[in-house]
């Protein structure tokens, strides 16, 4: 192996998938673990946290500091029940979030950190948090998020006027103090069109609208939000479920009507949570209603839909691929919707591109700019039938690094100081019948997962690695012993 190399860019899917990974209802899961289920990467990772750093109690967990058996709803504490930032003013840049970030980047994702904000705080605070991001490259923020609803502890501190310009006070800061970041503004839409096209609250977040970079809902298709305080029950009032139709419906006409509100410019659409609640539609109706969501998404010709988060990894309750295990909560419950979502992430509509350019010669200098914005290089290897043993080894010039393999479509890990990787697996599910030719292509994003100051202007946003030599393949299409 080791001729025809190619240089490879590795863009942005037709519809790019995210997934959320740890909330106020689960703990987070390490993406090798992911990764291994799923066999591909995100382009991104939602961490969701909170900043209430006045509040007492703080930095603990509202549910842990303010326990209490008068709660009923899942946001009766004084400050959101999400896991808390330990960073901003005097913070800690080795606690939660940025060990997650880290373990999120080195896989070849970009972090989408979600947080929950009080909007009373000064500028001072809003900086510190601005500068504890700029090493994570292409970060997507969503502040203050599902904004025009009533649940957050943020909307009973100010006015939903308040709420608006506060978000566009951070995104200015942001852009002043770290420029990798993008926000994305996750407001109520168009949820009555029968009453007319405006979102909701238009007057309040129209400027908000303008000064975002990224627009974004949050809609489930079926939800249980009485969870855990109560069941869902026929004729209960703690739960919904939705015609898909008009879910995609209602998100399309919030698109549009972004759009209209920034005189016809275009931003990036995005659904920051996803998923149908299994504690109402059982865990059947549950994949039928997620991937009809992606058909109409997929078959739809005006492609105005960038991405979709699926909420969540594990999850406490039925909102999770997984669900936790009552016994361990280490211990995820696989769910049918596990392995639809896993035949929706590898269609190519929702795959990064993959393009190949110029011939390479060793040593190479591979570029990591984010998920959809990667130059790598691309090996052509030719299978002679289904094998017994594929393999790659890495010698002193190639051991070190941290790279992301794809090979027959699946994707790979390898840590710092690994010397084997096993790439079997890619042919588990999917056999191959005879001869094949297929490519073997590696990216290089940060092995400490934060960028390198030290490389250039550009260091912010691109990070760099040259890969020295290639690995050695080993190929076996029989058992060593009969």
């Amino acid at each position: 192996m080791g001729e025809n190399i190619k240089k490879i860019h590795m863009g942005p899917a037709k519809c790019s998938v995210d997934l959320g990974d740890g909330s106020e209802r689960g703990l987070y899961v390490d993406q090798d673990y992911i990764l291994q289920k799923l066999g591909r990467p995100h382009r991104g990772i939602s961490l969701m946290y909170c900043y209430y750093p006045k509040d007492k109690g703080w930095p603990g967990r509202a549910s842990v500091v303010h326990a209490s058996d008068d709660v009923s709803f899942a946001w009766d504490y004084p400050y959101d029940d999400y896991f808390t930032y330990k960073g901003g003013i005097n913070g800690n840049l080795n606690d939660e979030p940025f060990t997650y970030m880290r373990d999120v980047r080195r896989h070849g994702q970009d972090v989408i950190l979600t947080l929950t904000i009080d909007p009373t705080l000064e500028d001072e605070y809003l900086i510190a948090i601005a500068k504890d991001l700029t090493t994570f490259g292409r970060v997507l923020m969503r502040i203050n998020h599902e904004a025009t609803g009533n649940w957050f502890s943020f909307t009973k501190r100010t006015t939903y006027q308040g709420i608006a310009d506060f978000f566009v006070r951070f995104h200015n800061i942001l852009k002043e103090y770290a420029p990798n970041v993008k926000t994305i503004l996750c407001a109520g839409g168009v949820e009555h069109p029968e009453k007319g096209p405006e979102i909701e609250m238009e007057k309040e977040f129209s400027e908000a609208v303008r000064a975002t970079d990224i627009w974004s809902v949050d809609k489930y298709l079926a939800l249980h939000w009485g969870w855990p305080y109560d069941v869902a029950e026929k004729g209960g009032n703690s739960h919904k479920r939705d015609k898909v139709s008009d879910i995609y419906s209602m998100t399309k006409a919030s698109y549009d009507r972004f759009k209209y509100l920034c005189d016809g410019v275009n931003k990036p659409m995005v659904m920051s949570e996803l998923n149908a609640d299994g504690d109402v539609t059982g865990p059947y109706d549950q994949c039928l209603m997620v991937q009809e969501f992606c058909d109409l998404v997929k078959n739809d010709p005006d492609q105005w839909f960038s991405a979709f988060t699926l909420y969540q990894f594990r999850d406490d309750g039925r909102l999770g691929l997984e669900i936790t295990d009552p016994n361990n909560s280490a211990v995820g419950i696989e769910q049918p919707l596990l392995y639809t979502y896993k035949n929706i992430i590898h269609d190519e509509f929702f795959s990064p591109s993959m393009t190949l350019e110029s011939d390479a010669d060793l040593p190479v200098k591979l570029r990591w700019g984010g998920s959809e914005d990667a130059d790598g290089i691309a090996i052509p290897v030719h299978l002679e039938k289904n094998p017994h043993f594929a393999e790659l080894y890495f010698d002193e010039k190639t051991v070190d690094a941290n790279l992301m393999i794809e090979f027959a479509g699946r994707w790979f890990y390898k840590a710092p100081g690994v010397k084997c990787i096993d790439l079997m697996s890619a042919f588990f599910e999917c056999p191959i019948d005879g001869p094949a030719d297929v490519t073997l292509k590696i990216f290089a994003p940060p092995a400490s997962g934060e960028n390198d100051k030290s490389q250039g202007d550009d260091w912010m946003t691109n990070y760099y690695y040259e890969l020295k030599g290639l690995p050695r393949i080993r190929l076996v299409y029989g058992p060593i012993e009969d």
